[in-house]
C-alpha cells in the first residue's frame, strides 16, 4: 500500500518538544500520545498509547543535550513503533549528534557517526530525515533512503529581510565552504574564508582571512556552534581585516561550556540560529542570540515522504 493511502503518526520524544509541537501546528496533525519515562536508575522505557499498525510513522526528535539520553530515547521509540507493527518508520533527527566523529582521523578512534546509524537501522528506522548534517558524506552510513534538508532558505529569507550592503560570506573553516559559497551565490555575495588551526577537539585559533572583507558586512556561516571558540575567534579575525559589521548564522546551536559568554564579549553583532535544539538558559537570555523556526522546512518535508512527492524542490 502506498504510504500515501496509509495513516500519518507523529511522534515526539524529549530533546526538541517545541520544535515538534510546531511540525505537528504545521501539518495539523496532533502528536501521538506515547509514554516516555524512565527508572530511578536512569534507565528509559516507553510505550506507544495509540495503535500504529500498518501507520505511516515518523518520530521526531535531535540528538542534543543529554545527548547520550536522547539518542536512547529515540532508538527506543523506534523500536516501540517497530514492534507495534508500523508500516514505515521515519526517524526525524532535525540535529544528528555524533556527526563531527564521521571518519577515522586519528589513531584507535571509532567512527561514532557510523555506529548511531547502524543502531538506527537495527532499531527498526526504514528512513531517516535529517538537517545540515556535519558532513555529507553521512548519508553514505546508511543502507536506507536519507533525506537531507539545509537550513539554507530559512536563512536566505532573513538575510533577504536584514537588507545588508556590500556582504561578503564567510567560512569559518575549509569544510563549511561549501555551505557558505551556496548562500553568497543566492545573495549574490563575495566569498571569505577563515584558515583555522585545530591542535585539538574543541580547541580551535584562527590564522587568517582568506578573501577581501575591507568595509564589508561580514556573515559566518556554519552548520552548528558549539563552544564559539571557531565564531568569535574568525569575527576577531574579520574585524582586524577591516569587516564593517560581523553577523553569524549557525543551523544547530549546541552552545555548550562557554559558548553564551564568549558571545556576548565578542564583536559579532548577532548570532542567528535554528531551533533545531532548545535553546538552554543562559542562551535564551542572550539578546544577541536570534532563534529561526524550521518547523514548516521539516514539516513539508515529512508531507512530501508520506505522500511519495519530492523531497529535492526543498533543497537549495
Amino acid at each position: 500500500m502506498p504510504s500515501a493511502d496509509r495513516a500519518l503518526t507523529l511522534f515526539a520524544g524529549n530533546a526538541c518538544p517545541e520544535l515538534a509541537v510546531s511540525i505537528a501546528d504545521f501539518l495539523g496533525h496532533p502528536l501521538g500520545a506515547l509514554e516516555l519515562t524512565q527508572f530511578s536508575d536512569g534507565e528509559v522505557r516507553c510505550q506507544l498509547q495509540e495503535n500504529v499498525r500498518g501507520t505511516d510513522v515518523f518520530i521526531i526528535d535531535s540528538a542534543c543535550e543529554p545527548v547520550n539520553r536522547s539518542v536512547m530515547e529515540l532508538l527506543i521509540m523506534i523500536d516501540a513503533a517497530r514492534r507495534s507493527s508500523a508500516a514505515r518508520i521515519t526517524a526525524v533527527m532535525p540535529y544528528f549528534g555524533y556527526a563531527r566523529q564521521d571518519k577515522k582521523d586519528e589513531p584507535r578512534v571509532p567512527i561514532t557517526a557510523k555506529l548511531v546509524a547502524d543502531l538506527l537501522v537495527t532499531a527498526g528506522a526504514d528512513r531517516v530525515l535529517a538537517m545540515d548534517l556535519h558532513a555529507g558524506q553521512i548519508q553514505g552510513f546508511f543502507n536506507i533512503p536519507v533525506d537531507h534538508l539545509f537550513a539554507a532558505p530559512v536563512a536566505l529569507r532573513h538575510f533577504e529581510s536584514m537588507e545588508l550592503d556590500n556582504i561578503v560570506m564567510v567560512a569559518p573553516d575549509a569544510g563549511a565552504v561549501e555551505r557558505a559559497r551556496a548562500i553568497a551565490k543566492r545573495l549574490n555575495a563575495s566569498l571569505a574564508i577563515i584558515d583555522k588551526r585545530r591542535p585539538r577537539a574543541n580547541k580551535a585559533v584562527a590564522m587568517n582571512v582568506v578573501g577581501d572583507v575591507e568595509g564589508c558586512t561580514a556573515i559566518l556561516y556554519d552548520d552548528m556552534i558549539d563552544t564559539a571558540g571557531t565564531l568569535t575567534q574568525g569575527a576577531q579575525a574579520l574585524k582586524e581585516n577591516g569587516a564593517s559589521a560581523v553577523y553569524a548564522f549557525a543551523t544547530h546551536p549546541v552552545l555548550s561550556g562557554a559558548a553564551v559568554r564568549r558571545i556576548e564579549e565578542s564583536s559579532i553583532d548577532k548570532v542567528i540560529v535554528t531551533n533545531t535544539i532548545p535553546l538552554n538558559e543562559q542562551a535564551a537570555g542572550c539578546s544577541d542570540i536570534v532563534v529561526l523556526s524550521v518547523a514548516e522546512l521539516l514539516g513539508e518535508a515529512i508531507r512530501n515522504i508520506h505522500e511519495e512527492t519530492s523531497v529535492s524542490s526543498l533543497f537549495i
